[in-house]
């Protein structure tokens, strides 16, 4: 089993958007570690407050994780941290080792882990 991060940030808190951006974070995270549905044990699914049109993880519904324990939860409140960014953490099944695992960072999340050896940073449309 691993964990396994992602991060988006949406340009508004539009309902669409939101469900473009969260099912562009979740595919992005499967196709990079080679996951199916079935291999996800658990998502959680943080948003920031000014996040509200609709959940995150219905966008992963949307995707057929119907069999799928999710969860959306508030992102903490800290002064000066970036706005409309939707988080996720997922539980897997996989073989890969934890140096192999590739963590998904979009859009203008890619600028909050810097760190990880494998960000991505898909263009703004």
């Amino acid at each position: 089993m691993r964990a396994i991060r992602g991060a988006t940030q949406l340009e508004e808190d539009t309902r669409d958007h939101m469900l473009g951006r969260v099912a562009e974070m979740v595919t992005d995270v499967m196709a990079s570690n080679g996951l199916d549905v079935d291999d996800f044990i658990s998502v959680i699914f943080t948003a920031t407050s000014d996040l509200v049109s609709e959940f995150p993880a219905y966008a992963a519904r949307q995707l057929g994780f119907g069999d799928v324990p999710l969860i959306c939860a508030r992102e903490l409140e800290i002064d000066g941290s970036m706005p409309r960014v939707v988080r996720m953490l997922a539980h897997v099944e996989t073989d890969l080792p934890k140096s192999e695992v590739t963590h998904v960072y979009l859009h203008g999340a890619a600028a909050l882990r810097k760190d990880l050896t494998r960000v991505r940073s898909v263009p703004d449309e």
